[in-house]
C-alpha cells in the first residue's frame, strides 16, 4: 500500500506547526494508497474529530491537547487505528495489513489506539492514554 505525498505533508504541518487539530486519512483502494480525507482546522474538538470518522468504514491521527495534573499544557499525536464492527470484512483486513507501514511513514506518533466501537475511543481513554 502506498501512501500519497500529500499525506506526509500534511502530517509533518500538524506535527511542527500544529495547523491542523487532527487528520483523518482513508485508504483508496480504486489506487490501493493512502489519502488525506478531512484536515481539522486548529479550533475544532475531540467530538468534531470523533463525529468525523464514519459509522461503518475503516480509517487511520489525532493530535490531543490536554492539561496535566500539574496545570501544564501538553500535546500528543494519536494514531487511531478506526476499525468499526459494522464495516466491510475486506476493508477491515486492508486496514489492519496496511496500518504498520503507513504508521512508519508518520514519523513521531506517540501513541497508538485501536478502537472497533466510540467507547473504546472516547474522551476519557484518550486523556488517561495520554497522561
Amino acid at each position: 500500500m502506498s501512501v500519497h505525498d500529500e499525506c506526509k505533508l500534511r502530517y509533518l504541518d500538524l506535527k511542527a506547526k500544529r495547523n491542523y487539530r487532527f487528520i483523518i486519512f482513508k485508504i483508496e483502494e480504486t489506487i490501493q494508497q493512502v489519502v488525506v480525507e478531512k484536515l481539522g482546522q486548529p479550533d475544532e474538538s475531540y467530538d468534531d474529530f470523533s463525529s468525523s470518522l464514519p459509522d461503518d468504514e475503516c480509517r487511520y491521527v489525532y493530535d490531543f491537547d490536554f492539561i496535566t495534573n500539574e496545570n501544564c499544557q501538553k500535546s500528543k499525536i494519536f494514531f487511531i487505528a478506526w476499525s468499526p464492527d459494522t464495516s466491510r470484512v475486506r476493508s477491515k483486513m486492508v486496514y489492519a495489513s496496511s496500518k504498520d507501514g503507513f504508521k512508519r511513514e508518520l514519523d513521531g506518533t506517540q501513541v497508538e489506539l485501536q478502537a472497533t466501537e466510540p467507547s473504546e475511543m472516547s474522551i476519557d481513554i484518550v486523556k488517561s492514554r495520554a497522561m
